[in-house]
């Protein structure tokens, strides 16, 4: 019996798709862990341009303007 050749092209394709999936793993858990801060410091820029007052929350996330 012969051995059977293995596409390597599709094993790459694994290859590719494996590491955008722990990519996107990593990305999806650093903006969950980050967010509310993110979220925060658009709250804050947004103030300045509406020229409002910046009022910090309790919590990450929780900011407004005034």
């Amino acid at each position: 019996m012969g051995m059977v050749k293995l596409d390597k092209k599709g094993q790459a394709l694994v290859e590719y798709l494996l590491i955008i999936a722990v990519i996107s793993v990593i990305v999806v858990s650093l903006v969950k862990l980050l967010g509310g801060y993110l979220q925060d410091a658009m709250t804050k820029s947004s103030c300045e341009l509406l020229d409002k007052t910046y009022v910090e929350g309790s919590k990450p996330g929780e900011a407004v303007c005034q």
